[in-house]
């Protein structure tokens, strides 16, 4: 299949660090049939025609009519277990946002999370902004991930189509990304390239940096080792940079996965990481301490990755101002994802 050669190479395209850190963003590409996506916890650089998760649509179709239970942990676990169901071969667990790429009709669907994107999506204004800048959008609030974000932006997508004729190529997800399909690759980098170049344009004229400053500073080794003391298994690798502006609250789903809403900010003792690790249910995976920023983890991936979104948290941030300032995520946003099963599971693979 053509397609399916053409779906790797767009994930390869847009796998680099500009569009996506981590497992995070999915492509898929569809017939009338089957829909091969992108499979949960794998990067989209690595991704050939082997891996993509194959799913026969007409069993999707079938999630849009199930009744569900009203507990979110049972109707996630429903959800689960249906899109089981619908794998057709054994390349793993489908992309949580399998159902969603579904939806749309076009044939290729490629969803990302880039720093310049989130400076919008991320952003107190950023509906206004958006609607000013790409008033072909589709813009959608903040919606909890998995089943509800599925159902919910397939209501848009109808309400968008039966007012303008055609499905939207352009989806934005407050504090989440976006997903542009098309028919053809050549219309996905155009519309990704019309995107991301109107955006930087609009960063260019408030004079806000796309890049942030990280000082460069020596490792300190008594401090690393304060960090490994005081947070054990959780600490076993250590990742570290200049310290840099960070954002101070839950930002996106990938930076909860990655790097965890909050930094441990005080001092490093016992005593604060006990109070940190009973107050959040969790140690952290970003500490502050005196001129650096550290990311830590139970692999070497695991700290690198934490301290990588950090400092895209903190770009987002400093984006952010262009329209309006950073909004954060919602204390009960933050939980959903904390909570969930299918980013435990992504983390694991991590």
């Amino acid at each position: 299949m053509n397609e399916l050669q053409t779906i790797v190479e767009l994930s390869h395209e847009f796998g680099s660090d500009d569009y996506v850190k981590g497992g995070g963003g999915n492509t898929s590409v569809k017939n009338e049939s089957t829909l091969w996506v992108k499979p949960s916890g794998t990067t989209l650089s690595g991704l050939t025609t082997e891996t993509f998760v194959a799913m026969n649509r007409a069993k999707i179709n079938e999630l849009y009519e199930v009744e569900t239970p009203t507990v979110s942990a049972d109707r996630e676990t429903l959800v689960k277990n249906m899109m089981g169901d619908a794998v057709e071969n054994d390349a793993g667990r489908p992309s949580v946002e399998a159902p969603l790429h579904n939806v749309f009709e076009s044939k290729f669907v490629v969803h990302t999370h880039p720093a310049l994107v989130n400076g919008l999506t991320c952003a107190k204004d950023g509906e206004g902004n958006c609607k000013r800048l790409f008033p072909e959008a589709l813009w959608v609030e903040y919606i909890d991930p998995g089943y509800t974000l599925c159902m919910k932006v397939r209501e848009h997508i109808e309400q968008y189509k039966s007012l303008n004729g055609k499905e939207p190529a352009l989806l934005v997800l407050q504090n989440h990304g976006i997903f542009i399909s098309a028919d053809t690759p050549d219309e996905i980098r155009e519309l990704y390239a019309h995107f991301m170049d109107t955006l930087k344009a609009e960063y260019e004229k408030m004079e806000i940096s796309q890049s942030i400053d990280v000082p460069a500073v020596s490792d300190s080794c008594e401090t690393v080792e304060q960090i490994k003391s005081i947070f054990g298994d959780a600490a076993a690798f250590v990742a570290s940079s200049g310290r840099f502006t960070y954002a101070p609250g839950p930002i996106t789903p990938d930076h909860l996965v990655y790097s965890r809403a909050f930094p441990f900010t005080d001092e490093l003792t016992p005593e604060f990481a006990a109070k940190y690790i009973s107050d959040r249910g969790y140690a952290p995976k970003v500490v502050v301490a005196g001129d650096s920023i550290y990311g830590i983890g139970n692999s070497q991936k695991n700290a690198d990755l934490a301290l990588v979104l950090a400092q895209d948290g903190a770009l987002v941030m400093q984006l952010s101002a262009a329209f309006g300032g950073i909004n954060y995520m919602t204390d009960s946003q933050r939980e959903f994802i904390e909570n969930w099963e299918v980013e435990s599971y992504r983390q694991k693979q991590v």
